[in-house]
């Protein structure tokens, strides 16, 4: 009789590690392995770096192609003068913040600048007005009508060029990615400068 129970115990003990094992494979089965979830949202990211400025804009990569692409058609000053707003929103000394302003206006705002963007006469008056005190907000209005600048008439273009072909294909390609990066790099030159490790910023007339 004890041999029986035990049988029986055996043989309940045996389904339910086949069970657990079955249910443990099904899981596995169903479940995205890591790597496919990696590659998922890699896929989604590159997909939507054309979706908007603001989306291409946010890397490096896209940040350099776009340049690229606007110093073909003569205008990257415009990119130039936006990332220089984008920096010095976020200055906090008072000192720097008049270092980096007077350097911004001379380069991309007053009459006769060696790169000077498209800006209204009352934009670049408020603005210089300004100068002696400069706060964060002090370039808000000419980045916002210099982007949507870029919005409208540039982008447009860009993501109808070989250039913005030729990023979306690198794009998809994780390691031709990286190549197609560095070699915008290498092409851009002039006043940008990109580097790994830091956010890209611009040489302007000042020092730090």
């Amino acid at each position: 009789m004890n041999g029986l129970c035990r049988m029986s115990l055996d043989t309940q003990d045996t389904k339910t590690i086949h069970q657990a094992w079955k249910s443990r494979i099904h899981n596995l089965i169903q479940s995205p392995l890591p790597w496919r979830i990696i590659n998922r949202q890699e896929t989604n990211e590159r997909s939507n770096l054309g979706d908007s400025l603001e989306m291409l804009l946010s890397t490096k990569c896209g940040q350099t192609a776009f340049r690229d692409f606007l110093k073909s058609e003569f205008c990257e000053e415009n990119l130039d003068f936006w990332l220089a707003c984008q920096e010095f929103k976020h200055l906090k000394r008072p000192e720097k913040l008049t270092q980096r302003a007077a350097g911004i206006y001379e380069q991309f705002i007053m009459d006769e600048s060696p790169r000077q963007v498209n800006l209204d006469f009352y934009t670049r008056h408020i603005i210089s007005q300004s100068l002696q005190q400069p706060g964060p907000s002090c370039f808000i209005m000419a980045q916002k009508k210099i982007y949507g600048l870029m919005e409208n008439d540039s982008f447009p273009r860009f993501i109808q060029s070989e250039k913005y072909k030729g990023f979306l294909d690198a794009a998809y390609k994780p390691r031709g990615f990286r190549k197609h990066c560095k070699a915008l790099k290498m092409k851009s030159t002039g006043d940008l400068i990109q580097r790994d490790s830091k956010p890209i910023s611009l040489r302007l007339s000042y020092k730090d």
